[in-house]
């Protein structure tokens, strides 16, 4: 059992090493597009679903309406309590009555698919309302995804985290990705089944997805940015995933207990990842990040765990970028901390999904 347990151990860290090592070779962060005055801007409509997101939907609005490129900014309102609609209306932007939620569908790509019904321009970026882009990140991701002959082009951006708590807990969650699937913008071209999307931040043709079935291949999925890039993936399309956290923020939660509820329900992606791979997902996790430190204050420790607690470190330091600066102090660099707690949590929702989203169970 000793030599059997070293061997899964050595395996799960050098899986992992093998992923963070992709952070080597990755593409270009995002920036804005150059001026090309020669060649005609692309015509691109944001589509931005909603529920009740009045408290944070206004600097999304702000940086979009009137940017580069942007002909129109779609707002489908997805039923919500609040003043959503009213604001987005008064800053001018088009809403969409959101309709009734129907059989078979979730909330988030039901709306993303009303807004693509009405879009009218050749290319399409969809954004969550939480996030705060430069107002060239539209142009600028469009760009990018036309001249690397992406069909998909999602943007990992830079989080906010207003409470030490949360920036204490939200970098072992990142962490739980690298070890994963590597940095976003890596070179590497996964599988279909093991290809990453962010749903906060898309871009792609208008025609091509509804060609392809648009938001109702992913509808009845609750990772659904995850369901739809794996799902186009396995059709031939080109999707990937670019670096954008120069261009691009987001302010998820408000505490580490929004964080825990809330990205520990689509962190494990139950919901779209086979039973085999849940498994060796959850071994990487405990025995490449989330033991070495314990192991390590017990004093039981051998090289493989220090090898592993100086990669992790390095990990902490090499996703800096991925925080703006009033979420890093000493609260982040404690975060290894957390990876215990963070890989019960994985473990939980990869055993019992949770099926609770937005107010409504599905």
């Amino acid at each position: 059992m000793r030599w059997l347990l070293l061997g899964v151990r050595a395996a799960a860290a050098l899986i992992a090493l093998v992923r963070v090592a992709r952070a080597a070779r990755r593409e270009q962060p995002l920036a804005p597009a150059p001026d090309a005055r020669s060649t005609p801007a692309p015509s691109i409509t944001v589509i931005i679903p909603a529920r009740d997101e009045a408290k944070r939907i206004e600097p999304c609005l702000r940086a979009v309406l009137g940017a580069p490129g942007v002909h129109e900014v779609i707002v489908v309102d997805d039923e919500s309590a609040d003043a959503t609609a009213a604001i987005a209306t008064r800053l001018g932007a088009r809403v969409i009555t959101g309709r009734a939620l129907p059989s078979g569908w979730v909330g988030k790509p039901w709306a993303l698919q009303q807004g693509l019904d009405a879009a009218t321009t050749e290319w399409v970026v969809t954004l969550d309302a939480d996030t705060e882009p430069d107002l060239a990140l539209p142009l600028a991701l469009v760009t990018r995804a036309d001249a690397g002959y992406w069909d998909l082009l999602s943007a990992a951006a830079r989080f906010t985290c207003p409470t030490p708590a949360l920036r204490w807990l939200h970098p072992a969650m990142l962490t739980t990705l690298v070890y994963r699937f590597g940095p976003a913008g890596a070179r590497h071209r996964p599988s279909p089944s093991r290809v990453l999307a962010n749903g906060q931040c898309m871009a792609f043709r208008r025609a091509l997805l509804i060609g392809a079935g648009g938001f109702r291949i992913a509808g009845g999925h609750l990772t659904d940015d995850i369901a739809l890039a794996r799902a186009l993936a396995a059709r031939g399309w080109n999707v990937g995933i670019v670096d954008a956290t120069g261009m691009i923020s987001v302010r998820m939660h408000e505490s580490a207990g929004d964080a825990w509820r809330n990205w520990g329900r689509s962190l494990p992606m139950a919901d779209v990842t086979s039973v085999p791979w849940r498994v060796a997902d959850l071994a990487v996790i405990w025995f490449a990040q989330a033991l070495p430190l314990p192991r390590l204050l017990l004093r039981r420790f051998d090289v493989l765990d220090v090898l592993l607690m100086a990669a992790r470190l390095g990990t902490l330091a090499g996703t800096a970028a991925a925080y703006d600066e009033r979420s890093r102090g000493g609260a982040w660099w404690l975060s290894p901390l957390a990876d215990v707690p963070v890989a019960a949590l994985v473990s939980k929702g990869a055993l019992r999904p949770g099926r609770t989203w937005r107010g409504r169970r599905y």
